[in-house]
Order: structure tokens, then sequence, then C-alpha cells
């Protein structure tokens, strides 16, 4: 687990900001309304607090998500369970010799970016692109949601793979 863990709770935050600015009516928003059949009224419901708020937790779960892609360094810990987490163990030791060589390989905002969209494309793609196929909705709706989720993936990673910092394992 990273020392700073709250960097997940702060990159939880990435899809509510990317997501007021993107689906505002200055960029996206007048074609994601008119694509969906919404008016302002339709989202003037009341229910915007209990929507900020599952956003918000589902964040969470994604910063999660892109942080195990994002950064490699994790997937070597994973290989070596559980026989790393015994102290003092030779698999402890041989973890923490390569994380003092190679920990900091890879640890920039641009590569986690690049992973953040690479998920996007990869995952992010085919799932809104399925349903909107069986919802009988155009390319323009499958691209406008994916384009958020590349901005918002992208953001995500950078800023989880710069910052996240790991003590050796003891």
């Amino acid at each position: 687990m990273p020392t700073n863990y709250y960097m997940f709770f702060i990159a939880a935050l990435i899809p509510l900001i990317v997501g007021s600015l993107y689906y505002g009516d200055m960029l996206f928003g007048k074609s994601w309304k008119r694509i969906n059949g919404l008016t302002d009224a339709d989202l003037d419901d009341g229910k915007l607090p209990m929507i900020l708020g599952l956003t918000y937790l589902l964040g969470i779960v994604a910063a999660f998500f892109v942080s195990s892609s994002a950064i490699h360094q994790g997937n070597v810990l994973q290989m070596m369970m559980p026989e790393v987490m015994e102290s003092g163990s030779a698999a402890q030791q041989q973890f923490n010799d390569l994380m003092a060589q190679y920990g900091d390989h890879h640890r920039s905002f641009g590569h986690g970016f690049l992973h953040g969209g690479i998920i996007a494309l990869f995952a992010a793609l085919p799932l809104i692109g399925i349903n909107a196929l069986f919802e009988r909705r155009g390319w323009k709706y499958i691209w406008i949601h994916t384009g958020y989720w590349f901005i918002t993936l992208g953001l995500m990673g950078g800023l989880l793979c710069a910052t996240l910092e790991y003590a050796p394992l003891s």
C-alpha cells in the first residue's frame, strides 16, 4: 500500500472535475444532451448530490484500478505473493532490492497518462460501444463518452503514477 494513500481520494475528484467541464455547455454538453434527448429541466431533478457522491465513490474504485495498470512495480509485488509479505524472507529482500534499483522506472505523469489512455481505448471504448450499439446510439455518442474517459483516466493515471510513494517492505 502506498504511504500516501490519500492520493487515491484526490484522484477520485478527477472524474467530477473533468465531467463538469467536459459535459458543460461550452464543450460537449449540448451535443450530449441532444443525443440523449435531455433538457436542462430533465437534469434539474434534485438527485445531483447523490449522483456526485456515488461518482466520487466509483472514482476511488477507478483510481485503484488505474494505479494497478500505470504502476508496474505493483505487478512485481503481486507476482511474489505471499512469500514477499513474510518479514525477512528471501522474496522480501529480492523485492526490496528490485525496488531500490528499478522502483523509480516509468514513474512519471506522462507514463501514467499513457496507461490511462490505453485503458480508455481498450476497456472504456469497447464497453461504451457495445452498450451504445444495443441502445441504438450513434458513433457521436460513443466518441463523446470515450473522449471523456480518455482524458479522465489519463489524468488519473498521470497523477497516481507520478505521486504514489511506496516504502520498502519489512
